[in-house]
């Protein structure tokens, strides 16, 4: 079990610097969506939260 993981995570890794490799402007692509998905759920907490309190 272990054994896959292991592998899975290094496939993973390769699949990822393949794409940075081939595809740059994709891969800042991607990075910046995820970025904007993270600050979008960190402000919707704070919102909730300030909500919270008053």
């Amino acid at each position: 079990m272990a054994q896959a993981k292991k592998i899975t995570v290094y496939a993973v890794a390769i699949f990822i610097l393949y794409t940075i490799i081939n595809q740059p402007a994709r891969a800042a692509d991607l990075v910046q969506v995820g970025f904007v998905g993270i600050s979008n759920g960190a402000k919707s907490i704070g919102q909730f939260m300030h909500d919270l309190a008053n």
